[in-house]
This record gives structure tokens, sequence and C-alpha cells, in this order.
């Protein structure tokens, strides 16, 4: 019986302080449902889904845990008042929120009774949602998957200086997928860490078989981020990473980059598995992993390695 307990857990009400990203075409209420009965924070990510289809996930993810869990709402999505409303009928516990402005949507949400917290790339823009009354924030470091921010703060660096400037709860995030690896993110501050391309080799992921082989067979320095001038994106290199490192060594405008992206280009390689003109979206800790596992197994790995570390210590 695990008889952790810190300010993270008593605030989602889990067993261990593991949440894991809600990754567009990846994070459907499978995945969700599976790392909350592990005992961590399982959350579905809305990003990549029209209103109806992320009410089937939440309505699914309900009937497969009896765990709390969260959904993720990246704040310049087109449809949010759609997603907002379905996540309170819903009754979803927790959401976590990213790219844009807290202040828009936490007040109302917290007004329903619900768990608000902001993904940062800064200690500026944790404060800001310290200010719009979030109840924790996500310190996600320029190593993560996905996007980022551009002022390319390092993990190592931003987990400090954020736990430095607010006084809510952090959560890391951004080149963890060991327990070894959130021990170091505690120590710097964090309550707990937020766990995205480690999940995206798992059973549950709702990602492509392509896209997961790729992730498990990348090396070391086979990310890079990029589109900078548009909103900055970690990518697996492949030919489309290609094009858009051209373009921008060849100065490409704003608009010349977006035509290049076009509509559906990270579910063309993500979740359909196009690893040629896709784009795919992962994390530098890819390098680190090996295997496509089962979620559970994921969350029970990290905890006993970071157990056995916390223990080791305490001695």
């Amino acid at each position: 019986m695990n008889v952790f307990s810190n300010e993270i857990t008593e605030l989602f009400k889990i067993d261990k302080p593991i949440v894991q990203a809600g990754m567009i075409w990846t994070s459907g209420w499978r995945l969700a449902s599976a790392v909350s009965n592990a005992g961590g924070l399982g959350i579905i990510g809305s990003g990549s889904m029209y209103p109806e289809v992320l009410k089937q996930h939440i309505i699914k993810c309900k009937a497969a845990t009896t765990k709390p869990f969260a959904v993720n709402i990246p704040l310049l999505y087109p449809d949010i008042d759609k997603h907002i409303r379905t996540i309170i009928e819903e009754k979803v516990p927790i959401v976590f929120s990213s790219a844009g402005n807290p202040k828009t949507f936490t007040h109302i949400l917290k007004a329903e009774g619900i768990k608000v917290v902001h993904v940062v790339s800064s200690s500026k823009f944790a404060q800001k949602a310290e200010d719009a009354g979030c109840d924790a924030v996500v310190a996600e470091g320029f190593e993560a998957g996905g996007h980022n921010g551009r002022e390319e703060t390092t993990s190592f660096v931003l987990i400090p200086a954020v736990k430095e400037k607010v006084s809510i709860p952090v959560i890391a995030a951004g080149g963890i997928a060991s327990g070894r690896q959130m021990f170091a993110a505690m120590v710097l501050g964090a309550s707990a860490v937020q766990v995205g391309s480690r999940f995206v080799a798992s059973i549950e992921a709702s990602c492509h078989q392509n896209f997961k082989q790729a992730v498990i067979s990348a090396e070391e320095g086979a990310t890079e981020l990029s589109l900078k001038l548009l909103t900055p994106v970690r990518l697996l290199k492949n030919d489309f990473y290609q094009q858009v490192k051209t373009a921008e060594e060849n100065n490409a405008s704003k608009d010349e980059l977006q035509q290049l992206l076009g509509r559906g280009r990270a579910k063309h390689g993500m979740f359909e598995g196009d690893l040629v003109n896709g784009e795919l979206e992962i994390g530098q800790v890819s390098s680190l992993i090996k295997g496509i596992i089962p979620a559970g197994e994921i969350v029970n790995e990290i905890w006993d390695d970071y157990t056995l570390i916390l223990n080791h210590f305490r001695k």
C-alpha cells in the first residue's frame, strides 16, 4: 500500500505524484484510465479532438476508472468554449491548460470546483498562472516534446527558477522518463513530474505503431526544436523536419512556414503513421526509451525506481 503524500497527491487525490501528459493523437481514454488506475494522474489530450469526440473519451474514461483523471485543453483551440462546456457538464475534476492566457477560463472552471493547472516555460508565466488562480503549474523544460517555449530553458534551470517565484505546487516536465530523473526533479523543487514521451511508447497510447517504433529507435540528437517563428515544436528528424529546417535556413516567412506545415500534418505523422512527411512530436528523452509496454507498468517502473533511490538517500 502506498503511503506517500505531498501537496500534489493531496490536491489531485492520487497515490503517486506521476502525471501523464495530455498529448495530441496519443492521450485518449485508454491511456488516461490506465495511468489513473496505476495510481498516477491520467490526462485526456483534447487538442486533437472535436468536441463530440472529447465527450465520448471522457465518458469512456469514467467507465474505465474510478480514480481521478484530467483533460488537457490548449487555450488556442478554436472550439475551446465547447470543450469547457463539456468538461463542466461531465464533471471532470482536473484541467491542465496550455498554449494561451490562463486568465481566460481559470475562474470559470474553479467556480465549478475544478482544479486548474497551467503549463509554463518560464518563471514569468508561472507567476501569471498563479495570479490567474491556478492551483499548480507545470514547468516544462526545453527538452520536452511537442510545443515548447522560445526561451529554450532546460528543466534543470527552469524547475528551481519557477519554484522560487511561486507559492503553488510545481510539476516538472521535460526530459523525464525514469525514476532517477523524477528524483532529480523532486530535489530541484518539484512536487510531481509530468511524463509525456515515455507514455507515447505504451500499449494504450492511441498514436500509430509506426510512430511508437520510431520513438524507441531514436538515438541522441534525433530531435530538434523547430518552427520557432510559428509555435515552437520539438520534432523527430525526418523528411518533413528537413523541409522545415531548409526553409528556416532560407529565412522563410511566417506565412511560408504555415503553408509548409499545412493542415493535419501532426495527424498524418503521429496518428496515421507517416514517418516521412508527417509531423512527429517527441522529446529528447526518446533516446532513452527502448520498449513499448503497458502504461501501468511505466507508472510502477518510474515509481519503484524513484522510491528505491529516495530510500537509499534516507539511510
